[in-house]
């Protein structure tokens, strides 16, 4: 008797995509978390897995920021980054791949940075979330004190995520009362100096661990990619700390009235 194979399944509908949390969270949620507004600074190891989640949750409406291109020391823990887009810009791939995930989400690419030169172009108070995960000090904090301004868009904030491997240890915490984490006591000095803090309080995913990078791989990240201290990272640690800061917001969403 002759096998017939079967036709690969090449409709869908929107509703049966998202079924399964439909089922645990209840219509009126979804409904919620369909048209909520999310922005999120930073699509590397942690931004790029938080950007995937929200989509796959039912996120409507996203916009993603970033500057960068794909390198290949992305490769190990950035969703998008893979041998084959190598030097395309990472908001640009990592859209392309969201969109075959729901292809009726809005979802928008910036290739820049937010810094002082930016800040007011993004019209934050547009949003009703915030997802910071920034590098840079001063890009961090200016976000921080910009978002904690408004007052109706949540900010969730990243911490460190290199330098860590166990997944137990990983945290939410108040930002003022994250521990043993060193950006987060850096941000925090640099807004004593400053004289300047947040507006508010806002939550952050960190982890207490911090391990020892290993020098031989140091030299070469250095000539690849410039970055004169490079820190080691694992795709585990960065997906987990996306997942959760994603969490954060459909917590929100859920807590709603």
């Amino acid at each position: 008797m002759e096998h017939k194979e079967e036709s690969p399944i090449t409709s869908y509908d929107t509703k049966h995509i998202f079924s399964r949390a439909e089922l645990l969270l209840g219509q009126p949620v979804m409904h919620r978390i369909s048209v909520a507004r999310v922005i999120i600074f930073g699509v590397g190891g942690v931004g790029s897995w938080c950007a995937e989640s929200l989509i796959r949750s039912g996120i409507g409406h996203l916009t993603m920021v970033d500057g960068d291109v794909v390198v290949a020391s992305n490769i190990n823990r950035q969703l998008m980054a893979t041998t084959a887009t190598l030097g395309q810009p990472k908001v640009a791939v990592l859209r392309e791949r969201l969109m075959q995930i729901n292809p009726e989400a809005d979802v928008r690419t910036v290739c820049g940075r937010f810094n002082t030169e930016t800040a007011e172009s993004f019209h934050l108070q547009d949003y009703d979330y915030v997802i910071d995960a920034i590098d840079s000090l001063p890009d961090k904090m200016l976000l921080i004190n910009t978002v904690t301004r408004l007052p109706h868009t949540q900010l969730y904030s990243s911490m460190g995520a290199a330098r860590k491997f166990d997944p137990t240890r990983i945290r939410i915490a108040e930002f003022w009362r994250v521990t043993g984490d060193p950006l987060a006591r850096s941000l925090r000095q640099r807004f004593k100096r400053g004289k300047v803090f947040p507006a508010r309080k806002f939550q952050c995913v960190y982890s207490d661990e911090l391990l020892s990078n290993q020098q031989s791989a140091l030299s070469y990240e250095q000539s690849e990619a410039g970055a004169p201290q490079p820190n080691g990272t694992v795709a585990h640690i960065t997906a987990i700390f996306g997942n959760m800061l994603a969490s954060l917001i459909l917590k929100h969403i859920c807590e709603k009235q």
